[in-house]
């Protein structure tokens, strides 16, 4: 099988030296040179990418690469996993297209519809209009699409691997749709730089949609990250900075803006080292422990790589409680630490127990400190 895998990127990386795998510079027109061959040569909509994100480099693909018998495409920090947590080889690409038709990420498990999430968080406009165009244009589609829309899986990443035809097919389909809503809407209108790729963003569903109508047969994987967003080191280096300068009210303030920013930066494709959840969590029990005592954890330790030590302490300890595994090493770690109650408090209401079971949790633990 002839087969390759475009990396969609914005910024340098490390490129994989297999050569299965192939760097694409999207959103290149205007952009500095990477030295990557890019999504701006040939029919192209290169000068689109802040609406369409890595769907710039899926048009380029579907007008300009002809040569390969399958394609695939990943980023330069996520890539499809095969069973063993490795990135797939030629072979084992080769072994799973002669069983299914594509593959894919695995689906993502909401807590509530996807029409509910993409409304608390993107232009709801065009995610209605979209619905609007497949019910006129593409019919057949329609009836999948209400039933996905207000069902609570999608797939993410704009990841996958198929046949060239089928690839084709579907950046029909998809663009099909999208030009004619990008007429009916103005993605600029209140729209910062994240949000107005919101064309990135529906087609992550969208690929739902396609495959279920299409009756395909696909094979879903995990997805491993390699390396961190510049993004969210700048953002765990300015928390830091506040946390040595004691100033919780700056980081709160800090952080809130920028997740309103970015509503994914806690995401676990973002998020990889599960820092910024944790810097939440300092944040939170931090201000508590000033409302109520006058003084916080900041009073006796700044440095962040200690404070993200001294957390991930607390939580585990909540861990083992929450699973009837805690020993006394436990509760002498809270001790030895000074742990509040608040802080304990903060650690188990982050917990995705019942409210009840959140209550016997902390009662045991703050039982056994008295």
């Amino acid at each position: 099988m002839d087969i390759r895998i475009f990396i969609m990127t914005h910024r340098p990386f490390e490129v994989p030296g297999d050569p299965l795998y192939a760097p694409l510079h999207v959103g290149r027109a205007g952009a500095a040179d990477l030295g990557y061959p890019g999504d701006d040569t040939g029919e192209n909509i290169s000068g689109l990418n802040c609406y369409y994100s890595e769907l710039t480099g899926f048009y380029w693909l579907w007008k300009n690469c002809h040569d390969p018998e399958y394609i695939g495409t990943c980023h330069y920090r996520r890539y499809l996993l095969n069973g063993q947590d490795q990135v797939f080889t030629k072979a084992e690409i080769e072994s799973l297209l002669h069983d299914y038709d594509l593959i894919t990420t695995k689906r993502v498990k909401l807590n509530n519809s996807y029409y509910y999430g993409f409304s608390a968080n993107h232009n709801q406009k065009a995610l209605d209009m979209t619905g609007t165009v497949i019910r006129e244009c593409y019919p057949a589609y329609y009836g999948t699409f209400l039933d996905l829309v207000n069902g609570t899986e999608t797939y993410f990443g704009n990841m996958l691997i198929t046949s060239k035809v089928l690839f084709d097919e579907y950046c029909a389909w998809l663009f099909g749709i999208f030009f004619r809503v990008a007429e009916r809407i103005d993605p600029e209108t209140g729209e910062d730089d994240y949000h107005k790729r919101v064309f990135g963003f529906i087609s992550e569903f969208l690929l739902l949609v396609w495959v279920r109508v299409r009756g395909l047969k696909v094979c879903e994987c995990r997805v491993g990250m390699l390396g961190e967003k510049a993004e969210t080191r700048e953002l765990k280096q300015k928390l830091a900075g506040y946390f040595l300068r004691g100033d919780i009210r700056g980081a709160k303030e800090y952080f809130l803006k920028r997740r309103k920013e970015r509503p994914d930066v806690l995401m676990e494709a973002s998020d990889v080292t599960g820092e910024l959840r944790i810097a939440m969590q300092i944040i939170a029990t931090a201000g508590l422990e000033q409302e109520r005592c006058g003084q916080n954890i900041l009073d006796r330790e700044r440095r962040f790589p200690e404070l993200v030590k001294l957390f991930e302490g607390i939580n585990g300890t909540v861990y083992r409680y929450r699973n009837g595994m805690e020993t006394g090493e436990d509760v002498r770690f809270l001790r030895e630490n000074g742990v509040s109650e608040t802080a304990v408090r903060v650690a188990v209401g982050m917990g995705r127990d019942s409210h009840a079971e959140k209550e016997r949790i902390l009662e045991r633990i703050l039982r056994e400190l008295s």
